[in-house]
Order: structure tokens, then sequence, then C-alpha cells
């Protein structure tokens, strides 16, 4: 069995879980994506520190791009203010929020990054609060490990 990669545990502020949340509602039927930025990457101890959403260049229910000029842009502001790439953020739109295989797949673009997924089924949803389920991933080398998201 593989060790996890680390971290185990990582805080979500409200604020940022509201935004996801937002965007999400509002780019159904279509999977929404987006980036958090944080004080350094997720796997080096950074802290999130804002979420930007981004435009799904795929504009599909089934899988996501992000928009690769509103990409830029968030990097280029992200280096300038001396952050990092914390995680990257999709919607499922009909299925729990667990990385597919394409999801995998393209997490060997920012390995040191976390990767949010918020479902919007109903009966996934918080039965406490109602809120979609939102749970965060690290994937290594093709693995997933699960990273709990704390308030």
């Amino acid at each position: 069995m593989v060790t996890h990669p680390g971290p185990a545990t990582v805080a979500l502020s409200p604020e940022i879980r509201a935004g996801i949340i937002e965007h999400a509602r509002v780019d159904y039927p279509n999977e929404a994506c987006g980036v958090i930025v944080g004080s350094a990457y997720a796997a080096s101890g950074g802290t999130a520190l804002r979420f930007v959403p981004t435009r799904n260049a795929a504009a599909s229910p089934s899988r996501y791009v992000i928009d690769s000029s509103e990409m830029f842009q968030v990097i280029s502001d992200s280096e300038s203010r001396d952050e990092e790439i914390w995680a990257i953020v999709h919607s499922h739109t009909h299925s729990a929020a667990v990385p597919s295989p394409t999801d995998v797949a393209q997490a060997a673009w920012w390995p040191d990054a976390l990767y949010l997924l918020i479902s919007l089924r109903d009966d996934l949803a918080d039965p406490a609060t109602g809120e979609p389920g939102i749970r965060g991933w690290r994937i290594v080398d093709g693995e997933m490990f699960e990273v709990q998201l704390s308030r």
C-alpha cells in the first residue's frame, strides 16, 4: 500500500466553499471549473487564499477544460503575488465527488495541487445543511488519496 502523500487535512474557508457552490450552480447543467490560489502548493503546506471561477471551455455536462486564457491570467497573477495553484476545482453534475479516470489523467499537470470536486447530485448533499458535497483529493502518479476538508 502506498503512503498518503499529504496533506491529510486542509482548511477550506466558508467564503471559498460558498464561491465553489455558487459557481457550480450557475454553470449547471455543464461542469463548472476554477482554481484556488494559495500561499504555497497544498502539498507544501500552503493555505487556500481565494477561489477564482473560470470558464469551462468544453461547455460540457461530463467534462471540463479550464479556459487557457483564464488559466494563464490566474498563473500570471499568482506568480506576481508569490502565490501558487493550491487546488483545481470542478463539479460533477450527475455523479459523486470522486475523480473519474479522465480527472486522474489530467491531474499530471498539477501534481502538487489538490483536486476539489463538488457533486450536484441532490441525493449526495449534506443532510444537515443541504449543501452539495465537496471532497478533496491528492492525485499522485495516477493514485487518488482523499484529503479531509475542515472549515
